[in-house]
This record gives C-alpha cells, structure tokens and sequence, in this order.
C-alpha cells in the first residue's frame, strides 16, 4: 500500500478521533456519565461535519457561502431564530457580496481573523451590519469587502482577515433556523481575476483532510472545560446568576454589536427557574438554552428559546420566563428536555441605552403551579 501524503492525513485525522474520545469525551472534561459521554459524541460528530463543509475544500479565490449550524449540525453556540453563514477570504483579495434582509430584523457580516488553516476565531477584524450599508425597497443589498475605500457598503479587509461570517436574525413565531424553505439568495464574488483552481491531488486532499483536523482540534481538545477557562465578563461561573449584558469587543466569533449575557442553570428534578428581564431598545433580542457544547437544544421540536415576538409580557412590561422538566402550564415556559443542567444565553443585538440585568430564582415546581399570576 503506498504511504501517500493524504493517506497520512486521513491517519493523522482518525488518530484525532480516537485521542478526542480518550480526553474530550472523558473525566479529562469533566464528563462523567454515559450520556455525557453520548453527548460529547454527538457534538463532535457535528464538528466534524462542520469541518469538512466548511474546510476540506477550500477555494477563498472562488468562494461560496455555506450555511455554518442547522437543526442537525450545532456547535460554537447556535440560535434557532438565526441563520448563520460564512466563506473563505484572502486579505489581499476584492470582493462584492449580494443577498437580502428576507424578512430578518437584523443583518451583518463580520471578519473572522486567522482561521485559514481551520482553526477557531479567537478575533474578529471588523463588522458591517444593516445601518452601514443600503437596502433596496425589496429588501436585497450589495456590500464590498477590501479594496479601496468607500463611505457606505463596504469592509477593509484587515491583516488576517480569512473568513467573512453572515448573520441573519429574525423576531417570527417560529424558529426560523428549523425552517428548510427560508432562502437568503447570499452570493460571494472575488472581483479580481484569479485562475481556476488545480484538479485535486494528493497535496490538495492531505490539506483539506488537515484543514478539518483543525477545525476539530480547536474546538475539543484546544478549548479547555468551562470551568477551568478564562471566561469573557458577559460569561457567569456562577449557576443561576446572571452577569450585567455587555458588548463582547473582539471577542471571537462573536459580533461586535451584540450585548451578551451567559450563565449555567441547575435545578433539581422538582425544581424551576423563574427568569425576569426588560427587553431593552433593540434591533433583535433572545434568550436560548444550550448544552455543555454550546449547543442549542432541540428548536425543531421543542420551546427553547424565546424572542421578543414569542414572549409573553407581564403588566409592568417586563418578562417572566420559566425554565422547568415539564410543562408548569404558564406562559413562556423553556423546554429543559429533562436536563439539570444547561447554559442560559441572553442576546440583544443593537441595543441603546443601559440593559437591565436578567434575574433568576429557583423555586419549588408545584409552587409555580400554584401562582394564580402565573398564567
């Protein structure tokens, strides 16, 4: 059998796999169960997806949009009212992007710094959202990224710059993310004249194959158990307690626009959460719940997340929300799928002014029930 260069990578890449499922996947973690580890498991199979579609063939003189999470692939923390696009870029390179708003309330597209090889963001090299460029009458747009500079519709491409991330976010009844007919018509086109790319050979296919290598590695065994990293300020250690909203700055893979706020729920089997909050002025807000692996719960099937549309507000104009194991019979209950444990994810996109910061309480179930102001 000859020893080809991409044969090496396909090695290289199940070695990965076995040593992400000795350590990722393990006490190591901090995982510790069976579904735990079934957890793990599932996340990283998505990854790997991830990694292959979005890096194994990798043309950024030619490039396509591709669409990052849906329903059956989840992973750097997904949203059911979003969809999420990205293309490679070079940074010495032009280019036009043509697309539309598509009924979102909010759109943007962000520079993702240093990910040529499949790596993770750690930084973000610009953003260019709705207010910065123009929108027709029917709702589409052109934008351009690099080149020389222009007052409205456009994004230098910095030193770095290799991925263009887009994100469309939408305030309807229904998640829009689990909806397969919602078509955001994006096209990317490099405006300087670049030959066709080579056939595929053993170098082009041992790249992609390492490329994906990468991609998976940044996210397991490179990104260390939450409790044990460095967290952002919008991040709580702390369950149940929410940090005040703030703006990420390069944080990466996150918008610059946004005001976050993040924190681990526990309750017992028989136990709630009772969330308050004030929508803020806004383009966009939510809240969602996501697993260990930033992971949205199940969207397509179940109540786990809730905007500004979807949410039920109380007299005073705030919002109650509950997370609970089963159906309390109130408004504005999140799904927890049976799961003690979890994330709690606020975001507000283009907000003004101060936010109020979410406050939770954990309370007995069958007192929620018993709230006559719990309807």
């Amino acid at each position: 059998m000859s020893q080809t260069e991409s044969r090496r990578a396909l090695r290289e890449f199940i070695e990965l796999l076995k040593e992400v499922d000795e350590r990722w996947a393990g006490p190591e973690w901090n995982l510790q169960s069976d579904d735990d580890v079934a957890e793990a498991h599932r996340a990283l199979m998505h990854m790997v997806e991830g990694g292959i579609g979005s890096f194994f063939e990798y043309t950024p003189e030619r490039p396509r949009f591709y669409r990052i999470v849906s329903p059956s692939r989840k992973f750097t923390g997904d949203n059911g009212d979003a969809i999420y696009h990205d293309a490679p870029l070079r940074d010495d390179l032009r280019y036009r992007i043509r697309g539309r708003m598509a009924g979102a309330v909010y759109v943007s597209f962000t520079l993702e710094l240093d990910t040529t090889d499949g790596s993770i963001a750690r930084k973000t090299g610009g953003v260019l959202n709705d207010t910065m460029f123009d929108v027709a009458d029917d709702g589409s747009f052109e934008i351009f990224l690099g080149g020389e500079a222009r007052d409205r519709n456009w994004l230098p491409l910095t030193t770095g710059a290799s991925r263009v991330t887009s994100r469309h976010y939408f305030e309807e009844e229904d998640c829009v993310a689990a909806d397969p007919t919602r078509n955001l018509a994006l096209e990317i086109e490099c405006l300087d004249e670049t030959p066709p790319p080579p056939r595929p050979d053993d170098a082009s296919v041992a790249a992609g194959i390492r490329r994906a290598i990468r991609f998976v590695r940044s996210r397991t065994l490179e990104m260390p158990p939450m409790s044990e990293a460095e967290q952002p300020p919008f991040v709580s250690r702390i369950p149940n307690r929410f940090p005040a909203p703030v703006t990420p700055g390069d944080f990466g893979l996150a918008a610059f626009d946004a005001a976050y706020s993040m924190a681990p729920y526990v309750i017992g089997p028989d136990q709630a959460l009772v969330m308050r909050a004030r929508w803020p002025e806004c383009r966009f807000a939510n809240v969602c719940l996501w697993n260990r692996f930033q992971q949205t719960y199940d969207y397509a099937n179940r109540t786990v997340s809730l905007n500004r549309t979807q949410a039920r507000l109380e007299d005073d104009g705030s919002v109650r929300i509950v997370i609970a194991h089963r159906d309390p019979g109130v408004a504005n209950w999140l799904d927890t799928e049976g799961r003690p444990f979890g994330v709690v994810f606020w975001r507000f996109m283009l907000p003004e002014g101060e936010i109020a910061t979410p406050t939770a309480e954990v309370v007995s179930f069958s007192a929620l029930r018993s709230d006559p102001s719990s309807g």
